[in-house]
């Protein structure tokens, strides 16, 4: 299978601190992938780096086929590459529908043609009883709804998930884990930063694990929870087993 995303050896430092080094992972097309690690790991400097809002110090950054490092954030979705934030910032007096709109006129610039897909994308993520709702009325789920959906109106071909389950109760978190999994489904290819290790385990066939801005593991969902460096990133050294012990 062919990959969508190559990242060889992206690097960036801010100042003294080093924020990611030397990481590099692919995503073949049709895959979910995820991205863990612990607060300040470098994953959200990753996909900033992904997406134009930085440029890497050095690395290679290719979406389907194309080199994109030094690409703007706007040019970068227009090659087919979206992503949500991790602070849903939506205009708030604007109605559900004119948010996603936004997202829509990038391939649209037809305002009839952008309200259709706008509905269209709306109703898939479960926001049609809401349209003419202003953002700032959402709920929190509701506003991660959102965000998902002004990303997917640009039509993006790689989607780029940044913690959008943060701040959901444990149903909201089944709901956002099938909303993706229907994603996965249409063949979308998708990256994923979150926490919630049970909703990565559902979603993820393929993980990679940032610590200190460094690739520390990758692989499997099993081999990910079994590995000891990622239990000591998360959990520090007192968690992981020594030579001769078996677990409870």
């Amino acid at each position: 299978m062919e990959d969508a995303l190559v990242i060889q050896k992206m690097s960036k430092r801010f100042g003294g601190l080093r924020a990611v080094q030397d990481v590099s992972f692919s995503v073949k097309k049709g895959e979910t992938v995820a991205l863990i690690g612990p607060n300040g790991a470098g994953k959200t400097t990753s996909f900033n780096l992904i997406t134009g809002f930085h440029r890497p110090d050095s690395g290679s950054i290719r979406a389907l086929g194309r080199e994109i490092v030094g690409l703007r954030p706007h040019d970068v979705c227009a090659q087919g590459l979206a992503r949500t934030f991790q602070v849903a910032k939506p205009f708030g007096a604007m109605t559900v529908q004119a948010n996603v709109m936004t997202g829509a006129f990038l391939r649209n610039k037809s305002v009839d043609v952008a309200r259709e897909k706008a509905s269209e994308v709306i109703e898939f993520v479960g926001l049609s009883a809401k349209e003419q709702t202003p953002a700032r009325d959402l709920t929190t789920i509701d506003q991660r709804r959102l965000e998902m959906a002004r990303a997917l109106a640009t039509q993006p071909q790689i989607l780029l998930l940044d913690e959008v389950m943060a701040g959901l109760n444990p149903s909201e978190i089944d709901q956002a884990v099938a909303l993706i999994g229907k994603l996965s489904e249409r063949g979308l290819t998708i990256v994923i930063v979150e926490h919630v290790m049970r909703a990565i385990m559902a979603v993820a066939r393929h993980i990679v694990v940032l610590d200190h801005g460094q690739k520390i593991a990758e692989g499997n969902p099993r081999e990910i929870v079994e590995n000891p460096e990622v239990v000591r990133a998360y959990l520090g050294s007192a968690h992981v087993a020594t030579p001769g012990e078996t677990g409870a």
